[in-house]
């Protein structure tokens, strides 16, 4: 199976002086899903925005599906990102704006300013955007305004916002830290059908070590910004979870 990210080196130092990714190497193997465990300020989430460039890295080498993408500039750098879908923990969607909607301007990627301006009349995204709500159970909500919508329904949109790409892979930033348990199971199951089913890769950023076991294919946790455990989820026993987080923690379980 070939890598659809390799890391080398990856450093990132922001302006504040604090040293967020300390010489990262990481490759990801195409079709996998992958755990990204640590404490808040770990560096999860700058890894994972230097993968996209949505955070300049301030040092190495990241390759995407064979494209370099520290490299990349312009229209280059703009093709690599229609491959990657992006998930936040806080949606990032248009509150005023209906599911379908919302979905639709995951393609704008693919657009000219023209076509993204007359989206209303685009009658193939449209239609693309109610089939990537069906899959993940949200075709009867379409017409409903975000605001309108749960928590965990506002996040299904957003994985299917990042459908409308056809993401080789998508990187999920904490996508259920802000849900109640039951919720982030449902949204972590549709993650691990779109992967298991569509083979899409999957690097998601989590808190919890249940979670991981439940969908993930492999962990890779970071403390102080270096990689400190790359395995298998269930290799993750007690005394590595005290090593990840610390001496006083708890793993919380979600069922």
């Amino acid at each position: 199976m070939k890598n659809i990210v390799e890391i080398r080196d990856l450093n990132k130092i922001y302006k504040s002086g604090i040293h967020a990714v300390k010489d990262v190497n990481l490759n990801i193997k195409d079709g996998e899903f992958l755990i990204l465990l640590g404490l808040s300020g770990s560096g999860k989430s700058t890894l994972l925005r230097c993968m996209n460039r949505l955070i300049e890295p301030t040092s190495g080498e990241i390759i995407i599906d064979g494209e370099n993408v520290i490299l990349a500039k312009g229209q280059k750098l703009r093709h690599i990102r229609r491959k990657i879908g992006m998930i936040f923990q806080q949606f990032n969607l248009i509150k005023n704006l209906t599911a379908q909607t919302n979905v639709f301007t995951g393609k704008l990627g693919y657009s000219t300013l023209f076509q993204s301006l007359a989206f209303s009349q685009n009658k193939e995204g449209l239609s693309n955007s109610l089939k990537n709500l069906a899959r993940v159970g949200l075709a009867a909500f379409s017409k409903n305004k975000v605001k309108n919508l749960s928590g965990g329904q506002q996040q299904r949109v957003a994985i299917a916002r990042a459908l409308m790409q056809n993401p080789k892979m998508i990187l999920a930033d904490e996508p259920v830290a802000s849900l109640d348990p039951a919720t982030a199971d449902s949204v972590m199951r549709y993650l691990g059908e779109l992967n298991k089913n569509e083979n899409i890769t999957v690097v998601c950023s989590l808190h919890f070590l249940s979670l991981a076991r439940k969908y993930g294919t492999r962990v890779v946790a970071l403390k102080d910004g270096r990689i400190v455990f790359d395995g298998l989820p269930n290799e993750i026993d007690e005394q590595k979870f005290k090593e990840i987080y610390g001496e006083d923690a708890q793993a919380v379980e979600i069922r």
